[in-house]
């Protein structure tokens, strides 16, 4: 197996574990890792056993692809360096700061037939592999990803940062974009939305709701689908998935509502017989899988095979357009007459729990 020579640009809190699992995969050799804080940059290298650089292009004809890991508003000049040079491109999520400079990325990569694959890492999240097959002909579907305040991805809204990952995984189960998109969004520390709520409405009927907040007490990453078949619940951060599904008692017996309406009706020990008599539950056994690293497998399968990744730039940029959709909406929604709802700065009264604002 020939060598892929590889570079890593950015190898802050996630561009180092790419650069470890790199310098550890076969068939693969990491060349440098490029980071213009030299401290941190030499010390990933070392642990490595690559070389560092302050400037990626130190570098350009050594390689023979990059992962670009560097803050959002980078993503644009720094990858369409790497693909004007002839560079296939693995760029973490979100793909660029707006929809126009996403579609310049993805219209680059066209023109000099460069692999572009985007970092949306849940796609290879082992809990929804496993889900996949119960997945099907969903009709509603229900995200929730909150998530204590990191003090990072400060320069882009929640829903660049958190909410898009639902994004992809929802427009990547329904196959089409929202007809319409209602959401609204709270500012508590900065300029942007930490906090985001979303309606997605589909041209077939579907139906998606997304929360998202980066300053919540406790971290939760689930998504709930309901379709002909019954429900499905993948729970992200513990890597599990649950299906309930009507049991055949449900579908060609007595309904449970109907017996309910019987005299001789025994309600408490009907209610102990929902699940499980009517509605079966069943756990999906979940394989263990490091999702970085299977992403990053996919990526060099494409660079290899010349093949198309399973998040390339397109679907990088179908969910751009419609984060870009949601931030447009919350831009409308008035809060006393502004167009961001602004919790802070904000002063907690001991007395009561009550929030409210300074001055």
């Amino acid at each position: 197996m020939t060598n892929l020579k590889g570079l890593v640009v950015g190898v802050g809190a996630l561009g180092r574990h790419h650069a470890r699992i790199l310098s550890t995969m076969d068939g693969v050799s990491l060349v440098a890792v490029a980071d213009s804080n030299r401290a941190n940059g030499e010390a990933v290298a070392t642990n490595c056993h690559a070389r560092w650089v302050s400037d990626f292009r130190d570098v350009l004809g050594e390689i023979d692809f990059a992962i670009v890991a560097v803050p959002t508003i980078a993503h644009k000049p720094v990858a369409a360096a790497l693909l004007e040079a002839g560079i296939d491109v693995f760029v973490e999520k979100p793909l660029a700061m707006n929809p126009a400079d996403a579609q310049g990325l993805v219209e680059i990569a066209d023109e000099h037939s460069r692999v572009l694959q985007v970092g949306h890492i849940e796609r290879f999240n082992p809990a929804f592999e496993a889900a996949l097959p119960n997945l099907r002909d969903v009709k509603y579907l229900r995200a929730e990803r909150v998530s204590p305040y990191s003090f990072r991805s400060t320069d882009i809204s929640v829903v660049l940062d958190m909410m898009i990952h639902d994004i992809d995984l929802i427009l990547s189960l329904v196959g089409e974009s929202p007809k319409r998109v209602d959401a609204m969004g709270v500012s508590i520390f900065g300029d942007h939305a930490d906090i985001a709520q979303a309606r997605l409405l589909f041209p077939g009927g579907c139906v998606a709701d997304l929360v998202a907040s980066r300053v919540s007490p406790v971290t939760n990453r689930c998504l709930q689908t309901w379709s002909s078949a019954g429900c499905t619940q993948i729970d992200f951060g513990a890597r599990k998935a649950i299906s309930w599904s009507p049991s055949a008692t449900l579908v060609y017996g007595t309904s449970p509502l109907e017996r309910s309406r019987q005299p001789d009706c025994n309600i408490e020990q009907l209610k102990a017989s929902v699940f499980g008599q009517y509605i079966q539950q069943s756990d999906i056994p979940v394989a263990p899988q490091d999702q970085l690293t299977a992403e990053l497998i996919d990526f060099l399968s494409a660079v290899r095979t010349r093949g198309v990744p399973r998040v390339d730039g397109r679907q990088g940029l179908a969910a751009m357009e419609v984060a870009e959709q949601i931030t447009q909406s919350i831009a409308s929604h008035q809060w006393d007459g502004t167009s961001l709802g602004r919790v802070g700065p904000m002063v907690l009264r001991q007395d009561n729990l009550h929030l409210r604002r300074a001055g």
